[in-house]
């Protein structure tokens, strides 16, 4: 027993430690939604259905409507070098600037509460220049880049500070030539 009180004192302290090093998985408090609109590269994501067959040039535009909300604009190439497009619409969630909703199914549709998905911001370069996106059930992770590739480092950066949020990035995939 006296042998296992090191260890189990050891263990508590790196628990204790790795619990400290934890980020919570919030929206960030601010998003500037000018600021952020426009066309962002995807740097990497999480295995998604839709995204399938996307391999490379995979970028996402925003752009603010007269409503108050975004339009977005999705699109990537496949194998064949085709470029597919997905168009739909996110609104901001009241008194949550950093979280939106986001929708693909047609606006006749738009009524169901389940066809819109939680689009949360969760990190974000003060400048604008590279975001996270993410979600409450941490099944889906963008990370996006103003330009179409990122330094190696910023990335192994930004990606562990996803995983202190509790999103699983060994599953991240990153499409061809996006790192430096």
């Amino acid at each position: 027993m006296k042998r296992l009180l090191p260890f189990t004192l050891l263990f508590a302290a790196a628990t204790a430690q790795a619990q400290d090093a934890t980020l919570p998985n919030v929206a960030v408090p601010a998003l500037d939604l000018q600021r952020y609109a426009g066309q962002w590269h995807e740097i990497a994501h999480m295995p998604m259905f839709f995204q399938r067959n996307c391999v490379a040039n995979i970028t996402a535009t925003y752009t603010p409507r007269e409503d108050g909300r975004i339009g977005v604009r999705n699109a990537c190439d496949d194998k064949q070098g085709k470029r597919m497009v997905s168009e739909g619409v996110a609104r901001p969630v009241p008194g949550q600037p950093g979280q939106l909703e986001v929708r693909f199914a047609p606006d006749w549709l738009a009524w169901v509460p389940m066809v819109w998905a939680d689009y949360w911001v969760v990190d974000l370069d003060p400048d604008y220049q590279w975001a996270v996106v993410g979600g409450p059930s941490r099944k889906y992770l963008w990370i996006l880049s103003r330009t179409p590739t990122m330094a190696r480092s910023k990335y192994d950066a930004i990606v562990a500070r996803a995983a202190q949020r509790g999103y699983p990035v060994d599953e991240l995939v990153l499409p061809l030539g996006t790192l430096d």
